[in-house]
């Protein structure tokens, strides 16, 4: 899901320049949900069997036959390849037939007018902008989105957590990958500090994470609500948009919470924040455990940033009982 975050600032802009395009995203099973939510942008999508090389999902030989008969008869005037610096997909892009295909490429020597050379460094979301850039398509602005609706309302409403709106925080402690993920003793104590300080926590994640959850909260000293494995992508994101701050790893919730706003501690355990941490680094805290691996360190950043909301909330209250208007 953070990959496609990413690519949204992209998308808009390809959206932007052609209107009228039907725009279609080629993606896994799991990106429905995604491709709904993201309907000014796409129209379809088509659901992507895997292919060997790439680690996402297991092979299929029948189901890619289907698949590749089926793009082929959609005769695309483009394919946008975005996946990555192409080593392993341009030459099967190259097999859907369609009329233009463009995106990176690995190797200097197949750099054209169409393809860029990959940039290994930089934001996630400025490398699928340079692309566009590259290709002649303009900038449609590189904020990041993650729209929510009165469906994601009631869907948060039926899980009752009691809760009231920036009162909690949310703990994300799952991702992916095991390896990155920071230890759940740290986010039972970054939990209980946020209780000692006022906020409810309410602990997310799937329902492959609801054991992680419950470790968690073994962990601590006080009771946090668990919402693991309840919510579904919409009523997550309400529930992130609400929260008064997000802690969580660097993975797909980090980059809801900076679509949304929501100021975030995020943990970066795989060294490389400057491709994934959120950009605004006055609202989010990313701390980068290979190169300092120290829970008090961590521990400051969430005082600051407890502090500075503080601080903010103290001063949007005098602003507005101060600008002479009756109240």
């Amino acid at each position: 899901m953070g990959d496609l975050l990413c690519s949204i600032p992209a998308i808009r802009s390809v959206r932007f320049t052609f209107p009228e395009a039907k725009v279609i995203l080629i993606g896994l099973p799991g990106a429905v949900p995604f491709s709904k939510r993201f309907s000014h942008y796409f129209d379809d999508i088509m659901i992507f069997p895997g292919y060997p090389g790439l680690p996402e999902q297991s092979f299929d030989s029948c189901k890619f036959e289907e698949f590749l008969l089926k793009i082929r008869q959609e005769n695309f005037d483009l394919i946008l390849q975005m996946q990555g610096n192409g080593s392993i997909v341009n030459n099967l892009i190259q097999s859907f037939n369609a009329k233009c295909t463009a995106g990176f490429c690995q190797d200097i020597r197949q750099e054209n007018e169409l393809f860029k050379l990959y940039p290994d460094y930089g934001h996630e979301l400025s490398r699928h902008l340079s692309l566009m850039e590259y290709i002649g398509i303009p900038p449609a602005g590189n904020e990041m989105e993650f729209p929510v609706n009165d469906q994601d309302e009631e869907s948060l409403k039926k899980l009752k957590l009691k809760i009231k709106p920036e009162k909690y925080i949310c703990i994300h402690p799952g991702s992916r990958g095991v390896w990155r993920q920071w230890p759940t003793v740290y986010f039972a104590a970054m939990a209980d500090y946020c209780i000692d300080n006022g906020y409810e926590i309410v602990i997310t994640g799937t329902k492959e994470e609801l054991k992680l959850a419950k470790e968690v909260a073994s962990y601590m000293k006080y009771k946090p609500i668990i919402s693991s494995g309840k919510t579904d992508l919409g009523s997550l994101g309400l529930l992130i948009k609400q929260s008064f701050a997000l802690i969580a790893n660097c993975t797909g919730v980090s980059h809801i919470a900076a679509a949304l706003q929501t100021p975030s501690i995020i943990i970066s355990m795989d060294g490389e924040p400057e491709r994934w941490a959120p950009v605004n680094k006055e609202l989010h805290h990313t701390i980068d455990w290979t190169v300092i691996t120290d829970y008090d360190f961590v521990l400051e950043k969430l005082k600051l940033l407890l502090s500075n909301n503080k601080s903010r909330t103290a001063s949007t209250i005098c602003q507005v009982s101060g600008n002479g208007n009756s109240l």
